[in-house]
């Protein structure tokens, strides 16, 4: 049994996907009861509802697994400290694996939740746990949430400059490397960079898009206080407003390029490109 925790997103749904079709059998670890139903959907064996803050709740959900995919929620103010009681539910569980889903280059101060993340790998470092750290780009999926708009009005918006050069991966990838490590030997005390196989600037994605579609789509920079608006319905935590502006600062000055070359190996592929991500997303 594997424990996913963080299940109910879109990472931990990809994960247990991808366990799944290997004949694995999961335990997703989700907040809320109706997470869990989805979950059960999907295939999932087991499903506990708990706190990821409760050491209680945490425990009781490692009991019988021999591995772990943890994921704390997206942006979350409690990283550090819902990583601290993951490990230390897991070394008491007495787990051979702990797979930590970390972000790519955790090192850097100035994006907060990079920098949190970058304290739970020091706490695995620590720990006697036989851990792998998993360090995903951006996702590719992150440019459905503007599909509407790229489809109706033919613009890719962007909260930082055009031509910022970043990587991207496809989540589907993610899912796969995720399911090789946590299944198989030998990537033990590892961390590894995962990225798709070229950076682009935002001005290329819009060009790809347009090729794509055969339509025309332009790149548009939209400003920091447009984007706030935009996503006031949605209503983030303002430490998860505040990580996301100082992601964009950093991209904006920066950009955030990676490498593929560690994807390719654990994948024994070529790494998703994104125009195969925008014809896939095109057929379904």
């Amino acid at each position: 049994m594997i424990l996913v925790t963080g299940a109910a997103g879109k990472t931990g749904q990809a994960v247990i996907r991808s366990l799944l079709d290997q004949g694995q059998a999961v335990r997703g670890f989700v907040r809320k009861t109706a997470q869990g139903e989805r979950l059960k959907q999907l295939g999932a064996d087991e499903v506990i509802v708990g706190d990821l803050l409760s050491l209680r709740d945490v425990s009781r959900a490692a009991q019988g697994t021999r591995a772990v995919y943890h994921i704390c929620p997206n942006m979350s103010s409690n990283e550090v400290e819902i990583g601290r009681i993951a490990i230390q539910a897991a070394v008491g569980a007495g787990l051979d694996r702990f797979v930590y889903h970390s972000v790519l280059r955790p090192q850097v101060e100035k994006m907060p939740h990079h920098w949190n993340k970058r304290q739970v790998e020091e706490q695995l470092f620590e720990s006697p746990l036989n851990y792998t750290v998993l360090q995903p780009a951006a996702y590719m999926q992150n440019t459905l949430g503007s599909w509407d708009m790229i489809l109706q009005e033919g613009i890719f918006e962007v909260p930082y400059s055009v031509k910022s050069v970043s990587s991207l991966v496809d989540l589907h990838d993610i899912a796969q490397a995720a399911c090789k490590v946590l299944t198989e030997d030998g990537y033990s005390w590892a961390v590894f960079e995962l990225c798709g196989p070229e950076p682009y600037s935002q001005e290329k994605l819009a060009h790809i898009l347009a090729e794509e579609l055969q339509r025309p789509v332009r790149a548009r920079r939209v400003s920091i206080e447009e984007w706030k608006r935009r996503i006031a319905p949605a209503r983030l935590s303002s430490y998860a407003v505040d990580a996301l502006v100082a992601m964009f600062e950093y991209y904006d000055a920066h950009g955030f390029p990676g490498n593929s070359v560690t994807l390719q190996a654990l994948l024994g592929r070529q790494p998703t490109d994104f125009r195969a991500f925008v014809r896939r997303t095109i057929q379904n």
